[in-house]
């Protein structure tokens, strides 16, 4: 049974948001008695809100999975409105297949792991991969002979001993031959072969097959024993460190989009924080059903936690207004009235309990699953706000009010 401890409910006051009055001459006085009236009624609001404070141990706190975080200023409303998805940029992306047909040796990965530039991800095998490395050897120490005989017939023939016709042949037969050899060998270091060592009378049974970048494995597309023909795909790797958002912005809105605007959006992975891009390119075709046009705007993505495909929602920011906001599930809702729970520190002794204070606020713009709040006049800023399972807290602040009053 979760230990509960309820603390008798303490009246606290809270601000109100400011509210603009237009007064004429006509009517001021009445726009002043009517101010009035709800400034005295906001104040009868006050003395209905009522503090809760509900302590529950850590273990209990990780069992119903709470999330508790610092107070944060947000940028909300004034915004165009955008959705997209989250993209790679070309060069972040590697679909890797082999240079020559073979047949797949090993296999090095799955998929999932974290690969380096250069890392062999399989070997392949085929007699034709040893046939090319004797042709390359046979071809090679005929060169070394066809070269001499070029340069003494070439000797002969400028002293004028030889004739034009056997020197011209031996220098055909030297260049045709060099040509081989240097295709071979350009081949060979495709196939990432050691060149010295097949020079020196090696022959290697398997080629090794290589990633171009650094990243995740996403696809591995081979068995062992797999046939694979040339340029058939083998292994799909990304690198997500540079991933960034491709937005659509529609046609009533493309006059407002600059490069180097900020954008706040969020994915469904982490509906509770608000992540930020900035625009690097916009697009310079519409896109038909719907007519809109593609906005690139780079992305932080210090933790990897983003990934190519994700869906996102966001908004452009145009004039920047920063605020105090917190996400919508934070917010306790009794009536009009509405709470959050804070994090309680004051004459903390046992470090295994955490203390939990539910406060009364106002609420103002909601964008993005944030609502922007305005804090009790003695509540810090720097407060940690109970960004979920705000509802569970207040279920068991109230089932250990009911189990007090037995």
């Amino acid at each position: 049974m979760k230990h509960i401890t309820i603390i008798s409910l303490v009246s606290i006051p809270f601000l109100l948001f400011g509210c603009n009055h237009k007064v004429d001459s006509n009517s001021g006085n009445n726009e002043k008695i009517e101010t009035s009236k709800k400034m005295e009624e906001g104040e009868q609001r006050q003395d209905a809100g009522k503090v809760g404070v509900v302590e529950l141990t850590r273990e209990q706190a990780e069992t119903i999975g709470l999330e508790i975080n610092s107070l944060e200023k947000k940028s909300l409303g004034n915004s165009i409105k955008v959705t997209g998805q989250l993209e790679l940029f070309p060069q972040d992306r590697a679909n890797i297949s082999p240079f020559v047909g073979g047949n797949v040796r090993s296999i090095h990965v799955i998929e999932g792991d974290k690969v380096n530039k250069d890392q062999i991800l399989a070997y392949l095998e085929h007699p034709n991969i040893i046939t090319m490395q004797q042709e390359y050897q046979e071809k090679n120490n005929a060169l070394i002979f066809l070269k001499q005989d070029f340069e003494r017939k070439k000797t002969l023939y400028d002293k004028g001993v030889s004739s034009g016709k056997d020197f011209q042949m031996a220098q055909s037969k030297f260049r045709a031959t060099s040509a081989t050899v240097n295709g071979l060998r350009s081949k060979l270091k495709l196939l990432g072969l050691n060149i010295k060592a097949v020079l020196q009378g090696q022959i290697f049974s398997a080629i090794p097959i290589t990633t171009p970048i650094s990243g995740y494995v996403d696809e591995v597309m081979v068995s062992l024993g797999d046939y694979v023909a040339p340029q058939n795909k083998m292994f799909t790797i990304s690198d997500n460190s540079e991933i960034h958002a491709d937005f659509k912005v529609y046609e009533k809105d493309i006059r407002k989009v600059k490069e180097g605007q900020e954008i706040y959006f969020t994915v469904a992975a982490k509906p509770n924080k608000l992540l930020k891009a900035k625009i690097h390119a916009i697009g310079k075709t519409f896109e038909n059903a719907p007519k809109a046009l593609h906005v690139h705007a780079d992305v932080h993505n210090e933790d990897k936690e983003l990934l190519p495909g994700m869906y996102v929602e966001g908004r452009i920011v145009q004039d920047q207004k920063m605020v105090f906001a917190v996400p919508e599930d934070a917010i306790i809702k009794d009536g009009e009235q509405s709470f959050i729970f804070i994090l309680d520190e004051e004459g903390k002794e046992d470090k295994n309990k955490m203390k939990f204070k539910m406060i009364p606020i106002n609420i103002g713009i909601t964008d993005l699953g944030f609502i922007e709040i305005s804090l009790p006049f003695n509540i810090t800023k720097d407060v940690k706000v109970v960004t979920k399972g705000a509802y569970t807290l207040s279920s068991e602040m109230l089932k250990g009010t009911t189990e007090h009053s037995h």
